[in-house]
């Protein structure tokens, strides 16, 4: 198996390539900051359903059940961009996080109180480094 040098990137691609095959369910590999942010994913009504199993290399995987919109079968989410590279870091302060789509997506901003949403960090005045965009 090869070494994942940005696992929230592959995180991204996995779900976006499930979205782009249509797939219900997609798995990752586990880790505190991915159970994050799927779960600020799901408070959002990106996802439909996610669940988080052991394994015996006691890593972990996520289960995403993605979501749809029933009439036209298109994907909720319509763009997952990573922003925070390993080789370039994006780091923000709370009044200069960015906005998607001005408001109407999330930035998700992994903070020194945990990871979060833009607006969420910005109420509790810190910033951090900015992980991707969702809308």
């Amino acid at each position: 198996m090869a070494v994942i040098t940005d696992p929230i990137a592959d995180y991204l691609t996995r779900v976006r390539n499930a979205l782009l095959a249509g797939h219900l369910v997609v798995e990752i590999p586990a880790s505190k900051m991915k159970k994050s942010i799927t779960e600020i994913l799901y408070e959002h009504g990106y996802i439909f359903r996610y669940k988080f199993e052991d394994t015996p290399n006691n890593q972990g995987i996520i289960k995403i059940a993605l979501k749809y919109d029933p009439k036209t079968n298109a994907s909720v989410i319509r763009k997952l961009k990573r922003v925070s590279k390993p080789g370039l870091r994006k780091y923000a302060g709370s009044s200069s996080i960015p906005r998607t789509i001005n408001g109407l997506g999330l930035t998700i901003v992994s903070t020194s109180r945990g990871v979060m949403t833009d607006k969420k960090a910005r109420s509790m005045n810190i910033g951090g480094e900015v992980l991707c965009q969702v809308y």
